[in-house]
Order: structure tokens, then sequence, then C-alpha cells
């Protein structure tokens, strides 16, 4: 039996330090330090003779961010005070950009809810003058309905159809020509829109003024929309499924029927109703192709009508208590439908989109 030299070290007690443990601040911490400083700017606005909460605010906000930067340094070093802030700032400007959201949302329902009653929804302003107190909105509604739904059956199928050419068939001039149309028709304000209809429609047609003139100028703000939406969930189907399909000897186009939508369908559903939010709140168009019509017209293809946001624009500019009431409520319900569009989307995205268990 050979024998092995072997090198021994020393024994030492003292510990091994272990580096990757560092102090840190409790969870509590950014929370209470948001808390304090609101109360030193609140303080600070009051001592100064500030009267504007929006200086109070930027005070706190300044100070949340200075505070968390000191705390962390303290405890936990440079570099993770330094990622501390970076989160502070995207909390600050979360805080400034929701804020004027929240306080509209409330103003308007506060304001709304003052004329907002089932006599308002089920009556128009036929036979009442707009300084007048009573009416309702019930001939803007009809005509916002009927505009939003004529522009929607328009513009969705087209803006389908020219996505689904641009990203599963165009290839070539025809391809750059139709993107570059969608991106230009995506920047053009919404006059220039009311302006084309009405130099053709109403002018070189003689069609004249109607709902179906404003829901045709609707369409053309809705397409691009429809279009660079879809045309990116499309994008997102994994090109896996689509070779599975065609590797079993199915054509092109029902695999585009059968898969590709199905796939997109949450994602196209969406982005049509963030377009129609995008259009129901267009006035410019409406007053210049529907006109405004305080009397009840379920006719969108024969004479004046009137919609949620001309009526806004008509109340608010008579300048009385009763018309601002108006206005406030007709927002509201403007606002309420836009969100009833979204949950519906919501829920038909979710009941069409492939189902992932087994």
């Amino acid at each position: 039996m050979s024998n092995a030299t072997t090198t021994s070290r020393p024994v030492t007690d003292a510990p091994v330090p272990d580096t990757l443990s560092t102090a840190r601040l409790p969870r509590w911490a950014p929370a209470g330090i948001a808390v304090l400083s609101v109360a030193l700017g609140c303080g600070v606005g009051l001592a100064a003779g500030w009267h504007s909460k929006v200086q109070w605010g930027l005070i706190s906000a300044l100070l949340f961010v200075l505070a968390s930067y000191t705390v962390t340094a303290k405890v936990e070093g440079r570099r993770q005070a330094k990622d501390r802030v970076a989160t502070s700032l995207i909390w600050v400007s979360f805080v400034l950009a929701i804020v004027p959201l929240v306080s509209l949302a409330w103003t308007t329902v506060v304001r709304g809810m003052e004329a907002l009653d089932g006599a308002f929804l089920s009556h128009s302003m036929a036979g009442l003058a707009n300084t007048d107190a009573g009416g309702g909105i019930y001939h803007a509604l009809i005509g916002t309905l009927e505009q939003v739904g004529i522009a929607t059956l328009i513009a969705a199928p087209i803006g389908l159809l020219t996505a689904i050419y641009l990203v599963e068939y165009g290839k070539g001039r025809l391809a750059r020509a139709v993107t570059f149309f969608v991106d230009v028709m995506t920047g053009i304000p919404s006059i220039v829109a009311g302006l084309f209809i009405l130099s053709t429609w109403v002018l070189t047609f003689d069609m004249g003024f109607s709902g179906f003139a404003g829901a045709l100028a609707l369409s053309i703000l809705m397409m691009p929309v429809v279009v660079r939406s879809t045309e990116e969930m499309l994008k997102l189907v994994p090109n896996e499924l689509r070779e599975a399909s065609l590797a079993l000897g199915v054509p092109k186009w029902r695999t585009i029927l059968k898969v590709v939508l199905p796939t997109a369908i949450g994602g196209i559903t969406t982005g049509v109703m963030l377009a129609v939010a995008r259009i129901a709140g267009e006035t410019a168009p409406v007053l210049l192709l529907v006109f405004g019509n305080a009397f009840i017209n379920n006719d969108p293809f024969t004479g004046a009508q009137s919609s949620l946001p001309l009526f806004v624009y008509e109340q608010y500019k008579v300048g009385t208590d009763a018309s601002f009431d108006r206005a406030w409520a007709a927002a509201l319900v403007l606002i309420a439908f836009v969100m009833i569009l979204n949950l519906v989307a919501r829920g038909v995205a979710r009941w069409k989109a492939p189902k992932t268990g087994r």
C-alpha cells in the first residue's frame, strides 16, 4: 500500500462572508415612503399657500423619488437605489397618467347622473328649445347605433380581408402600395374624411345629408385601425400551424379560414372594438354629413339624424344649466356604450378563442 502525500489546509474558525446576502428594505417600505411623501407634499403645499392640488402632487412625486433613492442607497447600496429610482419613476408616470383619466371619469359620472334617468333615455328634443329643461337623447342614441353599426359592417370585412391579403398573400408592388395607403389613412384627420364624403356623396352624387353619409366617413376612419390590428394578430399566429395544415393537403384558403382566423379571433375582435371606440366619439364628420336633428329619424338613408357626440357638442354650445346637464348625461351614456362594447368583445374573444386544455 503506497503512502499518498496530501496537502493539508489550515483549519480556521472564521466565518466565510456571504457576498450574495445584503440588507433589504421590508416590502412595505415603498408604500410607507409613498404615504410619507404625500403627507410631506401636502404639508409643503399648505405651508407655501398653494391652492392647486397639481402642485401638491408634483411635490409629492419628487419627494417620493428622492426619498426612495436616499433610503435604498443607505440600506441596500447605490446600485439597488438606481434600480429603485427607475421603478419609482415608472410608478410616478403611471399615477400622473391615470389621475386625469380617473378625474374625468368621476366628474362625468357625478355630473351625468344629475340628468340621467329613464325619461332622458326614452325621449328626444322634439318640441323643446335647447335652453329649456327636460328632453332626452333617444334620437341621438338611435343615430349613433345605426351610424356606428353601418360603419362597422363596411369597415370590418374590408379591413379583415385587406389584412389577410397583406399577411398571407401580399408580395410585390401591390402589397407595398396597400401598406403605404393604410399608413396614410391612419393619420388623416376626421374632418378630412368628412370633407371627402361631403364632396363626393353629398355634393357630386346629390345624395343629401343622412346617417349613411356619416357612416361612410366613419368607416374611412375605422378601416386602417382594423387593418393594422388584424395584421399584427395574424402575424402572431405560429407558422407551424399553417405548415401542419398545408402538409395535410388542406388548401391555403381553408387553412386561413379554419386555422389562422380562429387562432387570432380574440385579438381581431379586440382590434375591431378599438376601432369602434375610435369612431364612436367623432363629431366633425357627423356635423358635416349627418347635420343634426332634434326629431327621431329611424331611417339612416334618408334625412338628417343626430348622434351622441353631436348632441354633446350642441348642448354644450348652448351654455345653459339645463343644456350642460344634458351634455354631461349624454357623455356618460357614450362612455357606457363604449365600455359595454369592450366587455362584449372580451366575452366573444374568450368564447371563440382556441381551447388549450386537454
